[in-house]
Order: C-alpha cells, then structure tokens, then sequence
C-alpha cells in the first residue's frame, strides 16, 4: 500500500504495509464468499483488493487459510476430481460468514477515520 513517497523510504521502514497486515483475511472470505476455490486461484485474485503481483507471499495465504480453518472459518477437502496432483478446495462456513459481514462494518468505520485523517494531512501539507 505505501508508495516511495519520501527519501526515508524503504521496504523494512516502520510504517511499510502495516495498516493492511490484517486485510489479507477479509479479502480471502469475499473471495471465497463468491465460490469454493484452491489457494493458487485465491493468491491469483487478491489483485482485485490491490494486492500488486508478487506483494503477498504464497506461504502467506496459505498460513492465514490455515488459521481460518482451524477458527471454523472456512473448511478444506481434497479436490482429486480434476487431473493432476491433488489441490485442497477451501469453502466458506457460516461461522466464516459472520466474520465477514463484522469486517465490513469495521471497514466502513475505519474508511470513515482514514478519510477524515486524510483531509486533516493535506491541510497541513498541501503540497504532499
């Protein structure tokens, strides 16, 4: 999410990618809101949350599906239905979905903070 906007800038730099660390759940539910899928599918669609290729790391995704499994978030089987090796198939419970209706409420404050923030910032530095 940041941008090299400043000579301090770097990837290991303090405010580089923090607000967005928990993202990654919410953006996997709705993905998979929309219809069971495997974890390569998933990785491939986060770009449509703005995840750049190449931001997320693989063994990422696949930790937080872990996680969400065993909070009874989403459950997994082994989709041996289509040729090649066997690939898990993740699909969203109940549980999962409540989850997600609770992000977007938290979001929808959060969008309204970050805005007000915003305004406040390019007040004070116009020019940035």
């Amino acid at each position: 999410m940041c941008q090299d906007q400043g000579s301090h800038h770097e990837s290991s730099c303090s405010c580089s990618g923090m607000p967005m660390r928990r993202f990654l759940q919410p953006c996997l539910l709705l993905l998979l809101h929309r219809r069971s899928t495997h974890g390569y599918d998933l990785i491939q669609n986060l770009g449509e949350f703005g995840f750049s290729s190449g931001e997320t790391d693989p063994g990422t995704v696949y930790r937080h599906l872990r996680k969400m499994e065993e909070e009874k978030l989403v459950t997994s089987a082994w989709d041996t239905d289509q040729g090649g090796p066997a690939k898990r198939l993740y699909q969203i419970t109940g549980e999962g979905e409540e989850i997600l209706h609770a992000w977007a409420v938290t979001l929808n404050g959060n969008k309204q903070r970050i805005e007000d923030f915003l305004v406040k910032y390019k007040t004070q530095f116009p020019g940035q």
